[in-house]
């Protein structure tokens, strides 16, 4: 079996789905969150992937998913461990997300039906995900290979659903979209230094324009 139709694969949740576009939010602390992701939130971005490299991340996260209940899936990355995921799944996110391949971590959200997303780089990781049930892969770094790479993995896997992430600009959130990623995971290019006090309205305009070229093609 190649796990190319597993029965128990979670779908990822649809307004994540259909944005196609992923925001990894890593704050200097929890409290930062909100005055971000509200530009985020009210330019059009649907999904934000908030870490566990931000110091109080699970402890906010019941106001976040409730402060954008219906507006934006509020996931949680950098998920490293098997008590950290239960976490995740006690609290209702919508999504985890991890950098690593493992199989335990797999296993688990799929159990539990919530769609995860792990990482890997070489097309054994990613297909070892993917075979377990993983609702998408993350391709990551992504800045050490090129769009190009999703075709090389549907080649032996046709289905296999690519995330990329690390680096990802809008030009590469564009290549890599119409080369068949499923969605575009984008960190710094568009977040800039809005953590760090940067100006809320020039953020703003680049979640407008990420919104923009991640909409174009959908449903296509």
């Amino acid at each position: 079996m190649t796990g190319e139709t597993t029965p128990d694969r979670a779908a990822l949740p649809a307004l994540t789905r259909d944005a196609r576009l992923v925001v990894v939010a890593r704050a200097r602390q929890a409290e930062d969150y909100d005055r971000v992701l509200d530009v985020l939130v009210d330019a059009g971005v649907r999904s934000v992937e908030v870490t566990l490299t931000t110091p109080g991340t699970f402890e906010r996260l019941p106001v976040l998913i409730d402060r954008y209940r219906g507006a934006a899936d509020i996931g949680v990355g950098t998920v490293t461990a098997s008590d950290q995921l239960e976490r995740v799944i006690d609290a209702g996110a919508p999504y985890a997300v991890t950098p690593i391949t493992s199989a335990s971590l797999v296993e688990r959200a799929v159990a539990a039906g919530l769609p995860i997303v792990p990482g890997g780089l070489t097309p054994t990781e990613l297909f070892a995900s993917w075979s377990l049930g993983a609702s998408a892969v993350k391709v990551f770094p992504a800045g050490q290979v090129t769009p190009g790479y999703v075709a090389d993995l549907r080649g032996p896997f046709p289905r296999i659903a690519v995330v990329p992430s690390g680096g990802v600009d809008l030009d590469g959130a564009r290549a890599w979209l119409s080369a068949g990623a499923v969605a575009v995971s984008v960190g710094g290019p568009l977040l800039g230094d809005a953590f760090t006090g940067g100006d809320l309205a020039a953020l703003r305009r680049r979640a407008v324009r990420f919104v923009e070229v991640c909409a174009e093609g959908a449903g296509a």
